[in-house]
Order: C-alpha cells, then structure tokens, then sequence
C-alpha cells in the first residue's frame, strides 16, 4: 500500500493458475473476491494491469504465465484515539481483534470516539499503517470476541458475500437449564413493534438459524456453545429468550443482571478462507474474567 497525501492506494496482485488460461480477466477478477462495482471504482480511480500493461477491456484473455496487478485509490476519515487494542492477527489485507465488553464497533452520534474504529484509526496512525477499516461483521457493545476488520472494501466484501465460507463459534451463558443438550433454533426475526431496538421472533420476520450445543450445567444457568447459519440483529440474545433461556446479563431480553452487567455473550471463534492467499485460518480469543466465573461453576 503506497500513501499519497493522505490517501493510500491499494494494490493487488495475483498470479493465473494455468487452469484460468484462456478465460475472460473479469472473471478471473471476480473468483478472487472483486465485484463488478468495484473493477467499475479501480478502472476511473486507478489501474489494472496485465503482465506489465494497463488494461481497460475486462474482456481480455488471460495468457500463460500471466500476473494481474490491480492498484486503486481508499481514504480513511476516522477519527484516531488511543485505545488499547487485543489484536489476535494481522496482515496486508485484514485484521483479527478480540473485542472488549462496552466498545461499539462504529460511532452511533457525532463526538462519540471511543469505538473499535476509532482505536483501529489511532492504531494505524501510530503504526504507519495505510488501510482502510471495514468490519466484516458487528458484535453488539457489550458482546465480547472476535471481529474481522478488512482493510480494503473488496477484502470485506469477498467475505462478506458468501457468508457459509466463515464459521464463528460463541460462548453464551443462559438463564435455566435447558432441556436438551443440543439442538438448531430455526425461527425468523424482525423489530419488535414500537421499538427502535428490540428485536423479537415474528413470523414476518428475516430467516434466522442458530445451532446450540450444551456445554455444562451451572447453579440454574447452562454454559452454551452457539454457531451462527445466519447473520440477525440480537439473533443469539433473541432466540435464546425464546427458548426461555435468556442470557444472563440481557436485560433487554429478560436476563438478570445480579451476577454479569451485560450479556453473557462472547464471540469465542472465527474460521474461513482467506480471499487472497485462499489458506484456512482459525482464530480463538479467551474467556473474559466476568464470565470464568460461570465456566469454573459448572458442575462436575
């Protein structure tokens, strides 16, 4: 990434496997992760390349031995503060974080600059970093664990578009004990009537799906393992509540608070393929300390 004025241009390059000889460079293009709008963005603000010359036809042949470089313009405008970060893994194209309680991950009203953002933005300015900040995905304020942060549009949108390709796993204490040790919540999702935060399970609702299995049984509450099918608004906190099961902390969804003061949510783990290099990566963040507790009371 070269810096320019307070800009920074991305660049990109990639060598064709020789199973892509013959085919068009825009569909080459897009199985690495670049919509069509954004070869539109990197043709007006900067340039594609094949082997060594500009490329404005994205019908072009792609010959043996060829290598694609691609070069564009990004800009940052994200106020920086210095936040201490727990940065699990980072390289040119994206970001692992573990997320601490009480941090939203973007501002919600102007002056508010005590977000995960904004910490990335005092991170990159102390480090000489020239990126940008795309969270892949959002976890509530006061939910714990991992998010992936791109540092390009594309690199999110890659991941982004094939949800199936990450898998993340959380940790979530609930009230009570559930019945069965492991099951899939298959009920749809929308705002609740009147509410401009709450969200309830409502047959109008957006498909949602959430795999649970029991991890142990505490003093009238279960240690649970969550996997996400799909990406809801409060999908965890909401369905759980469903159940009768909300977790502790919530308040909002009917979760006591004597012991935790947010949700007993923590997002343990993140798997997927990387949309450049194409390698497994698998990342893991601890526990917290407030909910250790509820792990170190399960019964034996």
């Amino acid at each position: 990434m070269i810096e320019i004025k307070g800009r920074y241009y991305m660049r990109l390059v990639f060598e064709v496997p020789r199973e892509w000889v013959g085919h068009k460079l825009k569909n080459f293009i897009r199985s690495r992760g670049l919509s069509a709008k954004m070869w539109k963005r990197i043709k007006w603000q900067g340039v594609v390349m094949l082997n060594g010359e500009a490329i404005h036809n994205a019908n072009e042949i792609l010959p043996i031995g060829s290598q694609v470089i691609c070069e564009w313009e990004e800009s940052l405008d994200i106020v920086p503060a210095d936040i201490p970060l727990s940065i699990i893994y980072e390289d040119d194209y994206l970001l692992a974080v573990n997320k601490y309680d009480h941090m939203l991950i973007h501002p919600t009203q102007i002056g508010v600059y005590d977000t995960l953002v904004n910490a990335l933005a005092g991170y990159y300015e102390k480090n000489h970093i020239h990126g940008g900040i795309h969270p892949v995905y959002r976890l509530d304020r006061n939910t714990t664990g991992i998010v992936l942060i791109a540092k390009a549009a594309w690199v999110k949108y890659a991941l982004a578009k094939r949800h199936d390709l990450i898998f993340r796993e959380y940790i979530a204490v609930v009230s009570g004990h559930l019945d069965v040790t492991q099951g899939c919540i298959n009920e749809p999702i929308g705002r609740k009537d009147g509410s401009i935060v709450e969200h309830v399970v409502r047959a109008d609702g957006k498909s949602a799906e959430t795999e649970f299995s029991v991890i142990g049984y505490g003093n009238n509450y279960t240690v649970v393992r969550l996997h996400l099918l799909t990406g809801r608004t409060h999908q965890i906190r909401v369905h759980m509540a469903y159940l009768g099961h909300p977790l502790l902390g919530d308040t909002l969804y009917g979760g006591n608070d004597k012991i935790i003061k947010r949700q007993a949510l923590h997002a343990e783990s993140a798997s997927f393929i990387h949309p450049v290099s194409g390698k497994d990566f698998s990342f893991t963040a601890p526990i917290p300390d407030d909910m250790k507790y509820f792990m170190e009371g399960l019964k034996k």
